[in-house]
């Protein structure tokens, strides 16, 4: 399955297992969710390939400029270039660690607000009996993490709290410790939960899975 990609068997029973014991400290219900990425490649690729073919354009303007470098026919030295940089600049924004600082960072945060969002209404997050669900949302290509929490919670829990947890998983997604992170951060979760007393009944049961979703977008 694509998932073993991103953690291994190992990583998946550990977050399933800080899943349980998180939700055995309260009535609150913790979905992991992990997504590869959510903005498309298209953007940074197309982004790439003009700031090639401009730095390209320039280079070989400067280059027929002060030393005659092309001579002959002009067109070659005006076209090839701008061509040759804009391949060169769509291949080399496809890697991550390109890609990723040619996309606004406000449109990496709307992306990934948006598609949390839409995580918690897919996986009914919302539909616990005292509206006690909370989604730890990772999204590892844009290096950004969110974290839901439903009324049941969020009247409790003073939404700064949430903070914390979510600049040290962001913290771990750039150290390439996404998984390490997650358990950590859902133990905090429960901790929380049972600092402002989210309490459990005696009647309560496990309403939501425990094991992390993944996906790839």
């Amino acid at each position: 399955m694509r998932h073993r990609t991103i953690f291994s068997e190992a990583d998946l029973e550990a977050i399933g297992k800080a899943t349980a014991a998180g939700e055995s400290r309260s009535a609150g219900e913790i979905v992991p969710y992990i997504v590869e990425r959510v903005v498309d490649r298209d953007m940074a690729r197309w982004r790439g390939a003009t700031l090639g073919a401009l730095g390209a354009a320039l280079a070989a303007g400067l280059a027929n400029a002060f030393g005659d470098f092309w001579g002959g026919n002009g067109v070659w030295w005006i076209s090839l270039p701008t061509v040759v940089g804009a391949g060169v600049g769509y291949l080399v924004a496809g890697l991550d660690s390109v890609g990723r600082h040619l996309i606004p960072e406000d449109h990496l945060d709307r992306s990934v607000h948006l598609r949390a969002k839409a995580a918690f209404l897919e996986e009914e997050v919302f539909a616990t009996r005292d509206r006690t669900g909370i989604l730890v949302f990772l999204a590892l290509f844009e290096h950004r993490a969110v974290i839901l929490a439903d009324e049941g919670i969020h009247r409790a829990v003073p939404k700064g709290e949430w903070q914390h947890l979510v600049d040290d998983l962001i913290v771990g997604i750039k150290a390439k410790r996404a998984a390490a992170a997650l358990v950590e951060a859902i133990s905090r979760c429960g901790g929380l939960l049972e600092q402002y007393e989210i309490a459990r009944r005696p009647d309560d049961e496990d309403e939501l899975p425990d094991a992390p979703r993944i996906r790839e977008r």
